[in-house]
């Protein structure tokens, strides 16, 4: 398919399509997210999610506070110390939809800038290529569009290309993201299992 074509479930400009693999994971898994987001019905904000003591709504708060961070970081260089408490507060506001269509659209629009990828970040635990915390949010939207379509009764299959990166992005690290807060214990999976299993796996869901 060539041409301009819609970049997502909130935007009404057509932009044109990634060309840089990353980026065109980005836009994948934002995509992916953002039609579950637009999914979620006004009596399913306050649904538990397999995110321990999450709701709903805690865990597209979570996201939209994680994009939201993005041109602080990766376009105009501050410093978590810096931002201050510039994001401090309920990022969902009165309507959780439209503000997660608006970080996403800036996300995509900064980390698409000429030579963003090549920048370095300064994150609480320290520098980053901004190449890796791209790597790190798509993984991180992959792994709870599957947890936002448990909570919801969506579709719960991945797609395989998001699959394979979260997996290869995760495996390394799999042991130490317990001791994020974020996810639970890894588990071991079982023999056979396919992509979806092993990441499940990895970050300590059950399928």
């Amino acid at each position: 398919m060539t041409g301009p074509q819609p970049a997502g479930p909130g935007r009404t400009d057509p932009v044109p399509p990634a060309t840089d693999p990353l980026l065109a994971r980005q836009a994948e898994a934002l995509d992916l997210f953002g039609r579950r987001v637009h999914a979620i019905r006004d009596d399913q904000w306050d649904a538990p999610t397999p995110c321990a003591d999450w709701s709903v709504r805690d865990l597209v708060g979570h996201l939209v506070t994680e994009q939201a961070w993005v041109p602080a970081l990766v376009r105009d260089g501050d410093t978590v110390d810096s931002a201050g408490d510039a994001f401090a507060g309920d990022p969902l506001g009165p309507d959780p939809v439209a503000a997660w269509d608006t970080v996403a659209d800036a996300s995509r629009a900064v980390f698409a800038e000429p030579g963003a990828l090549d920048r370095t970040v300064h994150l609480s635990f320290g520098d980053m290529p901004a190449g890796d915390y791209c790597a790190q949010l798509v993984t991180d939207l992959t792994v709870h569009t599957w947890d936002l379509s448990r909570a919801i009764g969506a579709e719960e299959r991945l797609p395989a290309g998001l699959l394979a990166f979260a997996v290869r992005e995760v495996t390394p690290h799999a042991a130490e993201l317990e001791h994020s807060g974020l996810f639970a214990a890894p588990e071991e999976p079982p023999p056979g299992a396919d992509a979806q299993t092993k990441l499940l796996c990895l970050v300590g869901r059950r399928p």
